[in-house]
């Protein structure tokens, strides 16, 4: 037996600091929602799903971590937004199916509960809701001391969204003719940071490195596009035949998730509109277009379906930021659901 009495804060977990904490967190997860029926403190959040405006409305779950985008992130003071990166990809993973987001609840696994961490964490992803009009309603923050270390932090989180059934896009409407459309990205938003760390241990010097006038640093740190505001104007009129978010596995690897059987996606990658960043990734690593395209997003973050007389529908909202252009187009073809050509204009 010890002389000494062992408490759990020696253990490494303080609960009046964590309870500091929350109470500074709860500000985060109050909403005027009128769908989530109680706040922080309740073991489990309630959803309200009467759902009057819909004639068979459908759940649509989903979870997301940041991959290892967020370890660069703590390393250069930057995990803040990769809480934005965790929100906005939930949602782009679900407005894809045409399906309205509703709310999110996170989680956070770190091996000391830091303040100065979690808080401005918790208010990024109340932020990252706010802006895609969906509600953050709790979630779980663990503190796990002798498991990770003490500078880890683990995140994940996970999202409801509802759709009409009829409404459902899945690519079962898409046919011979219509175009494949993209919708530019901002950079690599969650994909391919196993590579860019890679390129940081070998080449430190690039952090500082300037890709038309912005540090290398701060444009792969850069947050990931949220892409509902920009299409929630068109997204329930019924016109879009297919949506496809480009994440890991890039075009091809995303893409041929809604082609139907018979069908290919005869992609013209001269038109790829390539980012700056991505030249100079290929540039720094040496690597080849094809692991290139099976890595990264390239400058195309999201791909709509839809007949060519619809093309106007989308090009109307396109604004300063987000590009919307034509990339290629539906063939009959039952070997390939993607097939590219020409070759990836690096100029």
């Amino acid at each position: 037996m010890t002389s000494e009495q062992l408490s759990y804060k020696d253990s490494g977990v303080d609960i009046d600091e964590k309870n500091k904490t929350f109470s500074k967190i709860n500000q985060f997860v109050s909403t005027k929602n009128s769908r989530v029926l109680n706040s922080m403190g309740a073991f489990a959040s309630l959803i309200d799903i009467k759902f009057p405006e819909y004639d068979h409305p459908v759940l649509t779950f989903k979870l997301e971590e940041p991959g290892t985008k967020q370890k660069l992130a703590l390393q250069y003071g930057s995990l803040s937004t990769v809480a934005h990166d965790m929100i906005n990809h939930l949602v782009n993973d679900i407005i894809v199916m045409c399906s309205k987001p509703l709310a999110v609840q996170d989680l956070i696994v770190c091996g000391k509960l830091k303040d100065e961490i979690i808080t401005p964490l918790v208010k990024a992803m109340k932020d990252a809701c706010d802006h895609n009009e969906c509600s953050l309603v709790g979630g779980e923050t663990s503190e796990q001391p002798g498991v990770i270390s003490e500078e880890t932090h683990i995140l994940g989180a996970s999202i409801i969204g509802v759709s009409e059934k009829a409404d459902i896009i899945d690519g079962s409407k898409i046919a011979k003719g219509d175009l494949v459309v993209a919708f530019s990205s901002n950079g690599l938003h969650t994909n391919g940071y196993s590579l860019v760390r890679k390129l940081i241990e070998q080449k430190p010097e690039i952090t500082n490195m300037l890709i038309a006038g912005e540090k290398f640093i701060d444009i792969v740190l850069r947050p990931h596009y949220a892409y509902y505001p920009m299409l929630k104007a068109v997204l329930f009129e019924k016109f879009i035949h297919g949506l496809a978010h480009i994440t890991g596995g890039g075009i091809a690897g995303n893409l041929c998730r809604i082609i139907p059987d018979g069908l290919s996606a005869k992609i013209d990658l001269s038109l790829v509109k390539i980012l700056p960043i991505f030249k100079f990734i290929k540039e720094q690593a040496g690597s080849v277009d094809a692991d290139l395209l099976r890595t990264f997003n390239l400058g195309v973050g999201l791909i709509a379906v839809i007949k060519p007389e619809d093309f106007a529908k989308l090009l109307a909202l396109e604004n300063s930021e987000i590009k919307i252009y034509q990339i290629g187009q539906m063939v009959e073809d039952s070997t390939e659901k993607i097939i590219f050509e020409a070759e990836l204009n690096w100029k």
